[in-house]
């Protein structure tokens, strides 16, 4: 894959670097950081995937779950909540005034992959929603099996994933789920998917000063880290549920920040809170 984002940031000298990422992004084209073959599953390809970097929230609840099986119920706001959706390059240019006018009001934004994809629409899809009024921030799938969590986050960082306190930016989130590419677990124990989630996490706060939130699935959750509880009080969860509710939670969390909701005719996503949460989440 080739390299098709730069993130330019501010210098800022000493520690501080790691505290502040500014958050102009221009696209290019480059020779790519890291070259690799990622053979897509049978499950991916009936997903829609085509190519290495397809991975988004919830592929996998895509390829399983029926229009039907999603309740018209669950696409009504509630009172005291936030709706928004999520995106990739899968949806390419995004109407960005389109779904504020819908109501709308925040989105994330697939910035990276592994360590050798960056969406070739984060520009337009990171910078239109913002530029619409959208709280925004962007979100990495992970590929534990391609490099350390540590090496990502810095991979994630460097290509969009920054936090700046400008109170339009979400923390940045790690979409850690479905292996599309191979083993469900990406070949890692329980043991090792917990230290890799909490280097990548510990990385990522050294460099923003954030917490990054969680997106996954409980199913996934418990068979991948054996339901670990390590995370719930310092890292907000997004959990995927296409479904009237969210259900059970993974362990260590009380509630969820986010939930992904349906895939119909977008990603959907609620906030678990008030319009003046959301501005408290992304102020930091």
């Amino acid at each position: 894959m080739n390299r098709r984002l730069h993130t330019t940031f501010g210098v800022i000298a000493g520690a501080a670097t790691l505290m502040t990422m500014a958050v102009t992004s221009t696209a290019y084209a480059s020779p790519g950081d890291h070259q690799v073959t990622h053979p897509l599953t049978a499950t991916a390809t009936a997903a829609g995937l085509t190519a290495a970097g397809g991975g988004h929230p919830g592929w996998m609840n895509q390829a399983t779950e029926t229009t039907s099986a999603k309740p018209a119920t669950v696409a009504q706001p509630l009172a005291g909540t936030v709706e928004g959706i999520d995106v990739s390059g899968y949806q390419g240019n995004v109407d960005w005034v389109g779904y504020y006018n819908q109501g709308k009001r925040f989105a994330y934004t697939k910035a990276s992959e592994g360590n050798y994809y960056t969406n070739p629409y984060f520009g337009q899809q990171y910078n239109g929603s913002y530029n619409a009024g959208f709280i925004r921030g962007a979100y990495h799938f992970a590929t534990p099996n391609d490099t350390g969590g540590a090496a990502q986050a810095d991979y994630f960082v460097s290509h969009g994933g920054g936090w700046s306190r400008d109170g339009k930016t979400l923390p940045g989130a790690l979409d850690i789920e479905y292996n599309p590419y191979g083993a469900t677990c990406y070949g890692l124990s329980q043991a090792s998917m917990v230290s890799w989630i909490r280097d990548f996490l510990n990385r990522y706060k050294a460099l923003t000063g954030r917490d990054a939130a969680i997106y996954s699935t409980t199913n996934w959750w418990v068979s991948c880290t054996g339901n670990s509880a390590a995370f719930g009080a310092t890292n907000p969860l997004w959990i995927a549920r296409y479904s009237s509710t969210p259900g059970t939670l993974p362990a260590g969390w009380g509630y969820y920040t986010f939930w992904q909701y349906s895939s119909t005719p977008i990603d959907q996503d609620r906030f678990n809170g008030a319009y003046d949460r959301l501005q408290a989440l992304a102020l930091g």
